[in-house]
């Protein structure tokens, strides 16, 4: 049970998820975590401007997975 929310809310939740379905579930997750991604890259862009496009990846790379990309 979902601690943050009424029984009800759950219930409701619950039945738009068997709606869905398995890909309507993993489609709606994968647009979660781009969601999630862009907010990161957008938060980077106004907390760095001096990167590019390339560098806001490659920090978000870093960040995410704790993985350097060597510079080309």
């Amino acid at each position: 049970m979902i601690s943050d929310t009424t029984a009800e809310a759950a219930a409701v939740q619950m039945q738009v998820h068997r709606r869905l379905g398995g890909v309507g579930r993993f489609r709606a997750a994968v647009e979660m975590s781009e969601l999630a991604r862009d907010l990161a890259a957008a938060g980077l862009r106004a907390r760095r401007p001096d990167l590019n496009e390339d560098g806001i990846r490659r920090e978000l790379i870093r960040q995410l997975y704790d993985f350097r990309i060597p510079d080309r």
